[in-house]
């Protein structure tokens, strides 16, 4: 079904997680450190991984980071026994798209995976705007009137997210599925965190675009007419 990168250091944990993809008919590459994640990612092709967060030498933070800056931009989830908030948001800063917390069933790695395949092939337009804001999916680029706005990935998803269900509002479980992968395993307060990111960077901008608080729903992108 797809190629699917895994970074991980214990190699009984690495085998039960490749065990568990191969079931599901995917096509798994194991490695044990970040250095060869890196190569097999510029040596060959693959549609998602799954990494490690705590492994030797350079952390699973950082292997997304530099996958990111070298344009790789197939899904990432981290995998990690640390739960902290902070953890997480550090995590999707750098660029994952999931977050999954050990010990977890096999069963919801692959359903995660599935997920994030599902969302990639439905991705249609790799062009988004609104105003002057103007997203470029597959870059991950942001711009108002030309120039750059600077967002994290995160902060990138969650401002297409609203853009594309414009004028509608979208609550915060739908922002949640969409942006963090899970309504059940993520504290809801984490969109409003990072809703005020995004409005501070769009106020900081001069954008033609604002993201209104629907009392009760949640939050939704609207217009705003320049004098």
């Amino acid at each position: 079904m797809a190629n699917i990168l895994v970074v991980e250091d214990d190699p009984s944990m690495g085998a039960l997680v490749e065990r568990g993809l191969v079931g599901e008919g995917h096509d798994v590459t194991v490695v044990t450190d970040g250095v060869a994640a890196l190569v097999e990612a510029r040596s060959r092709s693959f549609d998602a991984a799954a990494i490690d967060v705590m492994l030797p030498e350079m952390s699973g933070f950082e292997v997304c980071r530099r996958l990111r800056e070298m344009g790789e931009d197939f899904p990432v989830i981290l995998v990690t026994a640390r739960d902290a908030v902070d953890d997480r948001v550090f995590g999707l800063d750098s660029g994952a798209d999931d977050y999954l917390t050990k010990p977890f069933a096999i069963a919801e790695l692959n359903a995660r995976i599935r997920a994030q395949l599902r969302r990639r092939a439905a991705g249609g337009s790799t062009v988004v705007e609104a105003g002057r804001v103007r997203l470029d999916t597959v870059a991950v680029r942001a711009s108002v009137g030309g120039k750059d706005l600077p967002l994290s990935v995160k902060e990138f998803s969650l401002l297409r997210f609203l853009i594309q269900g414009a004028p509608e509002p979208r609550t915060r479980a739908e922002v949640l599925d969409e942006v963090w992968g899970s309504a059940e395993h993520f504290d809801p307060t984490i969109v409003d965190q990072y809703v005020s990111y995004v409005r501070k960077k769009l106020q900081a901008s001069a954008a033609d675009v604002a993201i209104r608080t629907v009392r009760g729903v949640g939050y939704a992108l609207e217009v705003v007419p320049t004098p």
